[in-house]
């Protein structure tokens, strides 16, 4: 008797739990959202970032001059952890973001969050291979390959992740092949694995810890904001540093994926705005 009577209460608990399983309770509440920026600040060293800066060059950990002209980068799929470890995604469609350094109106990834305490930020650098692929009419906006930003490759059919272009003085005429004699350098990183074959992936997921600098208190009467620094010095200073005058114009080649994870060393928390 005893035995029918456990083996019935076992099962009592294997049918609660399958239903529960069945019908979870959802994590967060997706009518309850709330307003949240990401701020991805731009800096060269220690100092801030500006353009064509020729009389005052930045310089790598090689010793050579730096001056930036171009800077554009792609921010996609945003998730934040609340402080108990529950992760949020962002809906996929409002996720997109083309950071250009010489718009600081583009700076501001603007995104919206169910109400809570975040402490850590997730996010792609460059485009997914899903979007990659999806029919042009999913892909609009800052995607679109016609949009005039330059940050496709037609002949490759992807997206360019990472661009940035500039001078340098230990880069030879015969290396730039530059007829003014700029001395110019051009790091154009993209690959998203291939459609139909394997190919060079050069997606990078960055998670940064906020608990250090401030987690995000995300609340419908605020705007709270997570200050990001990105040095763009770090291309070259990263894990696989280089030298411009060695490798100074990278595209779609095996020496991208070298450069590429140098870009997830480029971003730091700052602080947060509540």
């Amino acid at each position: 008797m005893k035995k029918i009577i456990t083996l019935i209460a076992i099962n009592a608990i294997l049918f609660t739990a399958c239903k529960k399983d069945s019908n979870p309770v959802p994590d967060f509440d997706e009518n309850n959202l709330a307003p949240l920026s990401v701020e991805f600040d731009n800096i060269a060293g220690g100092r801030t970032l500006t353009f064509n800066n020729t009389d005052v060059p930045y310089t790598n950990a090689k010793g050579e001059s730096v001056s930036i002209s171009l800077l554009q980068y792609f921010i996609s799929n945003i998730k934040v952890t609340t402080t108990s470890g529950k992760e949020y995604t962002v809906k996929q469609d409002d996720s997109y973001f083309l950071i250009n350094g010489a718009d600081k109106s583009t700076r501001f990834a603007k995104i919206k969050v169910p109400e809570g305490d975040y402490s850590k930020l997730t996010f792609v650098l460059g485009i997914d291979s899903l979007r990659s692929t999806m029919p042009l009419d999913k892909r609009t906006g800052v995607l679109d390959p016609a949009s005039g930003s330059g940050m496709y490759w037609g002949w490759n059919s992807g997206y360019i992740f990472f661009k940035m272009e500039g001078n340098s003085s230990s880069i030879t005429d015969d290396q730039s092949g530059d007829p003014t004699g700029k001395k110019q350098f051009k790091y154009h990183i993209g690959g998203f694995g291939g459609y139909s074959s394997s190919t060079i992936n050069n997606i990078k997921t960055i998670t940064l810890d906020l608990t250090n600098a401030g987690i995000a208190k995300v609340r419908k009467d605020r705007q709270s904001n997570i200050h990001l620094f990105v040095d763009v010095l770090k291309v070259f200073n990263g894990s696989n540093s280089f030298s411009i005058k060695e490798h100074p114009n990278v595209m779609f080649s095996e020496y991208s994926v070298s450069i590429a994870k140098n870009l997830s060393e480029m971003f730091k928390h700052d602080h947060t705005e509540n």
